[in-house]
């Protein structure tokens, strides 16, 4: 058995039992493989951030647990920090959007009624909900300051990654959260088949985590957007406009090939799960519009949002009380950023994404030079 803890910018393992050998994930690539603006794609018009991912919204952290154990258990768990402090004691304005409510996630109901978020944010698998819930409240009750505390409103995400992942063991346990948590850091984000997306498929492939940001020029305020997904969905793939699933044979409502090639899932059917935080000023009913931008952003990339996906999006601002809220009238140049930040936070998932083999079955990573001749194809600028 092995369990990878990865930070935003490194990646530790220890090891009990029998030893699983997981990828290298660096903060380069997952076994170098290309994130989207690698191969040309550069969704929308503004600039990424430094590291085009959710860390260059100043104080946000992204802590890691992978789970690899035997043939049957390929889960993990994804934690989102707001900022390094007691987010409990300075809570954050939050929103949450549903695009289809197929899914769970926890504490949704208490951020929609106060517009505040009060606790990490933690992405699981869809039976390790209750686990993670307990392991975030024991990590907030553990810090200082917090010795008084007698309710915390966990939230909790999920996608349901049983097609890799034996789900009924539930593996995922409440001290495997607290690590995530603990070890969530700043600096670049470790994507693909790590953490909560171990276990994941999307678009009949291997999906995963993918991060991605943008920097608005400063006669749009010059605030800072990321975005964060757990991609498990399906759809026909679409790249920068490009039918990308369709020239590659993989699409959802396309010819039934599925039972011949023994076991390859429903490609319309999965869920996913966007993070978006910022630095601008928005109240939580802003945030509410905002996270609906990133739900809508996942048709750019061709989701079906079938009957049984779970698409939810929780989005936070980072900045301290006392400062002035942006005025709804000038939230329009943030809502074309999540736009972009989701799509290419898809993409990312996507091309980062090693392949995934368990005695449940297997998916194939995006086979990268396929995909670069079918955007030149339909005259996208790729390269790889």
């Amino acid at each position: 058995m092995t369990r990878t803890l990865v930070g935003a910018a490194a990646a530790v393992s220890f090891a009990v039992a029998t030893v699983t050998t997981l990828p290298v994930i660096t903060a380069a690539g997952p076994e170098g493989r290309p994130r989207a603006r690698d191969i040309g794609l550069a969704p929308g018009v503004f600039p990424p951030g430094a590291l085009d991912a959710i860390t260059d919204v100043a104080g946000v952290r992204v802590g890691h647990l992978t789970i690899v154990e035997g043939d049957r258990i390929r889960t993990g768990v994804t934690a989102i920090l707001p900022h390094p402090g007691n987010v409990f004691r300075d809570k954050v304005a939050g929103g949450v959007f549903v695009g289809n409510a197929f899914g769970k996630l926890a504490g949704a109901t208490q951020v929609h009624e106060l517009g505040t978020i009060e606790t990490p944010i933690v992405l699981t698998n869809t039976l390790g909900v209750g686990a993670a819930v307990e392991g975030v409240v024991a990590e907030v009750l553990s810090w200082n300051g917090n010795e008084d505390v007698r309710s915390v409103n966990a939230v909790v995400g999920e996608t349901n990654d049983g097609g890799l992942s034996d789900i009924r063991a539930l593996r995922v346990r409440p001290n495997d959260v607290r690590a995530a948590i603990r070890a969530a850091t700043e600096g670049p984000v470790a994507e693909g088949s790590v953490g909560a997306g171990t276990g994941t498929r999307c678009f009949g492939w291997k999906g995963g985590i993918g991060t991605a940001s943008r920097v608005l020029p400063a006669p749009y305020g010059a605030h800072t957007l990321g975005v964060l997904v757990q991609t498990n969905f399906g759809g026909v793939l679409t790249m920068d406009g490009a039918p990308v699933g369709r020239a590659l044979g993989r699409y959802a409502f396309g010819p039934v090939v599925a039972e011949a090639r023994g076991g390859t899932p429903n490609l319309a059917g999965g869920s996913c799960m966007i993070v978006v935080a910022t630095d601008a000023p928005l109240s939580a009913r802003d945030l509410e519009r905002l996270a609906a931008r990133a739900i809508f952003g996942l048709a750019r990339t061709g989701s079906s949002y079938e009957h049984g996906s779970g698409d939810y999006a929780i989005a936070f601002s980072t900045p301290a009380r006392g400062r002035a809220l942006l005025l709804s009238e000038a939230t329009s140049p943030l809502f074309q950023a999540a736009l972009e930040a989701t799509e290419e936070a898809v993409y990312n998932s996507l091309l980062r994404a090693t392949p995934v083999t368990s005695a449940l079955g297997t998916a194939e990573a995006l086979p990268i030079g396929r995909v670069v001749d079918v955007l030149r194809r339909y005259g996208r600028p790729a390269s790889f």
